[in-house]
């Protein structure tokens, strides 16, 4: 809430409470920012000299103080003082830190479904309070709704009068703000709390749209449109549309109560917030597998999964270690899976003995050779991690699932092959040449 510095003709005293800053001014006086000596702050209205003089100003201003003491609840600034027999008389609530709800959208713009549902839900309590003082606030509208920390509050009650007062404080003055006002208050007749209802619809849909439902234009433009014409709410969100336009019904009779208009924007609320947080995208999981990244190994997976086989770990499904290398001390033979394959079966379920000939019998022949797309040393580059975390070169395994020969063994064959040939064609030369040219 903006605060102005005092003014030469502002007090510095009101009854126990110094005054500090100008909070503003309206009809019914001027509010200031006051302190007691105990350092509590309060909202202090001075009432105009006018309307002191004014004999059945005072009686129901006192009227009015009594029963607003009665008010309990949350949502409302609590009367903390005030003297209705002083030259000028005045009354002091609690100070509510926070914006107003119409500085709020003035300066930021309409505020969404969910919000809008959660402070009309707030405010309908507070009435609830009100009316069961028996009290009609009869001027809500967005500037006297504070946005404090822990939720709205509702201040200004200096014209709000005990149910079915008139609407006139003076002669053909009408008490409230244009544009917020029910039809019932611009016609003259009883006010009830569905005056306040009326009140309350109309601010929602400030809240919501950023402008009143009924436009703008001078007093008695607004006046007669409030009672003539409906209102428009073409920029109310569709959930919270209907209840406003109920709201703002010409027939008090036909509006919601206030704890019906409560019970309902709860409803609303929670039912905007669960569709906010529906929309928002799911957080990463931690177990998550990594997504595509157009890499080559995304487009074999066959590769990919042979890579992430090789990096598992104790336990895991990580690629065995070769015959013959030397086993870790204290392991059995080393098994293909994880847990659930035996250490005396492969990955086929075949028993270990006919496996291991199988392999046997492959090397002899001389193996399945490599692919001609393999890279050079591919074979001997994935690694597997023991039981106590050291890494042992593993052995890629061919498609019929059994390992290749032994490349050194090749190298060893493919010698003993050549020197031989070349040993039979010597032979052979050698023969041919004792044979002579006949």
């Amino acid at each position: 809430m903006a605060m102005m510095r005092l003014r030469r003709e502002d007090p510095r005293v009101v009854g126990s409470f110094r005054l500090h800053r100008r909070l503003g001014a309206g009809g019914m006086g001027v509010v200031y920012l006051g302190s007691d000596k105990k350092g509590q702050r309060v909202a202090l209205k001075v009432i105009r000299p006018d309307l002191a003089e004014d004999q059945e100003f005072r009686s129901r201003f006192a009227r009015e103080v009594s029963a607003a003491r009665r008010i309990r609840g949350g949502c409302t600034a609590r009367l903390v003082a005030a003297d209705l027999d002083a030259e000028r008389p005045w009354f002091a609530t609690q100070y509510v830190p926070g914006p107003s709800l119409h500085d709020k959208v003035a300066g930021e713009g309409p505020i969404g479904a969910a919000e809008v549902a959660a402070v009309g839900a707030a405010l309908s309590e507070g009435l609830v309070a009100v009316h069961e003082a028996g009290v009609v606030h009869r001027d809500l509208k967005p500037s006297n709704i504070l946005l404090s920390p822990k939720g709205p509050r509702i201040i200004d009650f200096g014209i709000a009068w005990a149910t079915g007062a008139s609407t006139l404080t003076h002669v053909g003055t009408a008490v409230g703000s244009p544009g917020f006002l029910a039809p019932e208050q611009v016609r003259g007749a009883a006010v009830t709390p569905a005056t306040d209802v009326f009140s309350l619809g109309a601010t929602l849909a400030y809240a919501s749209m950023g402008d009143s439902p009924f436009g703008h234009g001078s007093s008695e433009v607004m006046l007669y449109r409030v009672v003539h014409e409906e209102a428009q709410l073409a920029g109310v969100p569709d959930a919270l549309a209907p209840l406003v336009r109920a709201c703002l019904a010409k027939d008090p009779e036909e509006r919601p109560t206030t704890l019906q208009l409560s019970m309902r924007l709860k409803e609303i609320a929670a039912r905007e917030a669960q569709g906010l947080a529906d929309v928002r995208p799911p957080a990463p999981r931690a177990s998550e597998p990594d997504r595509s990244t157009g890499r080559l190994a995304d487009t074999y997976p066959e590769r990919a999964q042979r890579r992430q086989t090789g990096q598992g770990g104790q336990g895991g499904q990580g690629t065995p270690a070769p015959r013959g290398r030397g086993a870790a001390p204290g392991r059995g033979p080393a098994s293909r899976g994880g847990g659930g394959t035996s250490a005396g079966r492969n990955r086929r379920g075949v028993p270990a003995s006919r496996s291991d000939s199988a392999r046997d019998s492959s090397s002899r022949t001389g193996g399945t050779p490599p692919r001609s797309g393999s890279r050079p040393g591919q074979s001997s580059r994935n690694t597997t991690r023991s039981g106590g975390g050291a890494r042992r070169p593993g052995v890629r395994t061919n498609g019929t699932g059994l390992r290749p020969a032994n490349p050194r063994l090749l190298r060893q064959r493919l010698f003993v092959f050549v020197v031989v040939t070349l040993v039979v064609a010597l032979g052979i030369a050698l023969v041919q040449g004792c044979q002579g040219p006949g």
